[in-house]
């Protein structure tokens, strides 16, 4: 009966979006982006051999991309379809080199599933993290496909370990799963709880991704010249409140040894920001940069973890929204890290914090303490940046394990 509601669901959902999606840009991508996803999967030919990705959005497929890379460096014949249920995702990453096919996955009705896999007939499907699709599943364990999830990370009040009949469906899908790569310990607990026993801890293949940037070649001439072999703080992705706790100390409490980089979130309202400072501000689209300006604010995206690579020390904004951005990149330079008090949905944040690599500010009166005492203590400063790096390191190594076993099962 729940399947039969499920659907319904489905199908209601997928004509109500449409009158929306009118008044909704990102809605509008969302529906006008599936019309085409068939069309772009007449690409695959039955004789193609093809491994399927499916990613959320943008922060899944930076889990998946080590595994994706691996995979296309060692096995160049291999087709590889991605693909991403949110706009954010496929609009950004359309373009991704390593992948044959990118589309948008068609809504979870019976005949779409049926259809697509029947498309892109997958030797494996690897979900990233989460998304659980009822019909795609079904079909998946109907035509015996080999799935995993990777990257997982399981909490105890979700669905799945819960009671009743809504429960039970959700670990239904659940059973389609040959093998999970979980990124922790509770998370294998959890799955065993259910009767799931075929799970590894593997981690975060995120850990590789950010620990290859590292190895690149991370030189911006404009940010060097910027720089000029100052102290530099590197601010990314903020939003209002992370700019109004910065603007308080580089006003009134930074000294001229000082230097900072903010990469806004939202680069719509750059010029209010700019106005804020009472100090020498250039901008990223200055089309004659000021190097001797003493606060640079990066206008446009692509760019930032590069920058990292020219701090002392990382504010990672979001905190005091709905939760923090990615603090892993500056973590792999071996930055001290601060951040915002919403992080407890993100594991490494609570594992940085505990450790002190990761420091936590609530107001203004935080920011400046701390942000002196790193300035000023370098001992404190190196020691942290330490616990940064070493973290990293530490955790190196699932996109192996979870290539090994791609390999053994299918290839």
């Amino acid at each position: 009966m729940i399947y039969f509601l499920y659907n319904i669901v489905v199908i209601i959902a997928g004509w109500l979006i449409v009158p929306l999606s009118w008044f909704n840009k990102k809605l509008n991508l969302f529906v006008n982006g599936r019309k085409q996803s068939f069309n772009q999967l007449q690409f695959i030919k039955k004789t193609d051999e093809v491994i399927w990705f499916h990613c959320a959005s943008l922060g899944e497929f930076e889990q998946g991309r080590p595994i994706i890379e691996k995979i296309k460096r060692e096995n160049s014949s291999l087709k590889i379809v991605l693909t991403f249920f949110s706009p954010s995702g496929y609009e950004v990453r359309k373009n991704y080199e390593f992948a044959d096919v990118i589309c948008y996955l068609p809504l979870d009705t019976q005949k779409k599933a049926t259809r697509f896999l029947e498309l892109i007939h997958p030797e494996i499907a690897i979900f990233v993290k989460y998304e659980f699709w009822p019909n795609i599943l079904k079909e998946l364990k109907q035509r015996k496909i080999h799935t995993i999830l990777v990257s997982g990370i399981f909490r105890d009040n979700q669905k799945f370990f819960k009671k009743g009949v809504l429960a039970n469906f959700m670990k239904k899908s659940l059973q389609t799963f040959n093998h999970f790569f979980v990124q922790d310990e509770n998370s294998k607990k959890l799955l065993n709880s259910i009767g799931l026993q075929q799970v590894t801890v593997s981690g975060d293949t995120r850990f590789d991704r950010v620990f290859e940037i590292t190895q690149q070649d991370n030189t911006l001439d404009f940010i060097g010249d910027f720089v000029q072999n100052k102290y530099i703080l590197v601010a990314g992705s903020t939003w209002k409140k992370d700019e109004e706790l910065l603007i308080e100390y580089i006003n009134h409490h930074a000294t001229s040894e000082e230097k900072f980089i903010i990469a806004p979130h939202n680069i719509k309202d750059i010029q209010h920001l700019k106005q804020a400072f009472n100090k020498e501000v250039t901008l990223f689209s200055d089309t004659v940069k000021n190097s001797n300006a003493q606060v640079f604010i990066v206008d446009t995206i692509g760019i930032l973890t590069k920058i990292y690579s020219y701090a002392a020390v990382a504010y990672i904004g979001g905190g005091f929204e709905k939760g923090i951005h990615n603090i892993l990149e500056p973590a792999t330079f071996g930055l001290p890290v601060i951040i915002g008090p919403k992080f407890q949905k993100f594991k490494e944040a609570i594992d940085l914090v505990e450790l002190k690599g990761c420091f936590v500010v609530k107001n203004n009166s935080n920011l400046i303490e701390l942000l002196k005492s790193l300035k000023t203590n370098q001992q404190f400063r190196e020691e942290t940046a330490k616990i940064s790096k070493t973290y990293i390191l530490d955790h190196l190594g699932a996109t192996e394990k979870i290539y090994n076993y791609i390999k053994s099962a299918i290839l």
